[in-house]
């Protein structure tokens, strides 16, 4: 008999993935406050009894929680919607496991750090910057003081799900060369990690097969910035020749992003490295696939 995983907050990019990893294995119930796919039902997850009530008519072995806002501008903007969202929410995941026994899997952020580092593993001491950094780490927090079973899995720069769902780096930059723009300003001062959602998904899974409970980093290999990143992918597309690339700085887009963001978010998968359960490929690897898998005849 299949075991069975209730993934709250799954109509996001991460919960597209984690849909189709775990789907053909378990028995899948998926809710989202957004019901944008056939597969998804109705939940505000931030209301503890209809959570509550929704996950134990399931009865599921396993509690997956996805959701999160991660519009930074918003969340600074509308700090108590992002701590109702990000961490009040958190906490009735963690009641709710907890009260059935059983694992709670929670997304965090490389976000949470200050960028005075050029890499961070597992170990560092996060110091979140402006109210999405906190609200995520607030979590992280409770889930690891709180929840008796859980994993806690750090992602870096999100990208999968494709047009439809992608709101992140990949998406905004195809979106401008699908309009036609062939000069595109990138910024030149934050680094970061790449993160392919399958990927974290199929490592998810195995860390969640093995049993092995706790706080991951877990990002595509190879440290890298916005700035690479996005000479990757127009050299991926064969656009190299006729797209000029200008680099920037982060003041250029000051008035459009103007929440805090570290100069460095790089994480470093120290502890799936040591367990020998790293699955996480190169992000160049990851990208083009993506992009061959979501965007084929985007342009």
């Amino acid at each position: 008999m299949k075991k069975k995983v209730y993934i709250a907050g799954c109509g996001g990019m991460l919960g597209e993935a984690f849909y189709h990893q775990f789907g053909a294995d378990y028995e899948l119930a998926c809710s989202d406050i957004d019901v944008n796919e056939s597969w998804l039902t109705y939940l505000d997850f931030r209301d503890l009894d209809a959570y509550r009530a929704d996950v134990e008519r399931f009865n599921p072995d396993y509690l997956f929680h996805l959701g999160a806002y991660t519009d930074l501008e918003y969340c600074e903007t509308h700090a108590d919607d992002t701590y109702i969202t990000n961490t009040l929410a958190v906490e009735n995941a963690v009641n709710i496991a907890n009260s059935l026994e059983i694992p709670l899997l929670y997304i965090s952020t490389a976000g949470i750090f200050d960028g005075k580092k050029d890499a961070y593993d597992d170990w560092d001491q996060p110091s979140p910057l402006g109210h999405y950094a906190r609200s995520k780490y607030a979590g992280e927090l409770f889930v690891k003081d709180y929840a008796r079973r859980h994993l806690i899995c750090r992602a870096g720069w999100m990208m999968g799900a494709g047009p439809k769902k992608d709101k992140k780096f990949i998406q905004k930059i195809m979106k401008q060369l699908k309009d036609g723009k062939r000069e595109l300003y990138i910024v030149n001062d934050k680094e970061g990690t790449p993160t392919y959602t399958h990927d974290f998904a199929k490592n998810v899974k195995l860390l969640l097969e093995k049993e092995y409970w706790g706080l991951y980093n877990m990002v595509c290999g190879g440290v890298t910035s916005r700035l690479e990143v996005a000479t990757e992918l127009v050299d991926i597309l064969g656009l190299s020749g006729e797209t000029k690339i200008i680099p920037v700085s982060s003041d250029h887009f000051r008035h459009e992003y103007f929440a805090e963001r570290p100069p460095c978010e790089r994480l470093i998968n120290k502890k799936l490295d040591l367990r020998n359960l790293n699955i996480m490929r190169d992000w160049q690897t990851a990208l083009r696939e993506y992009l061959e898998a979501y965007y084929r005849n985007y342009l």
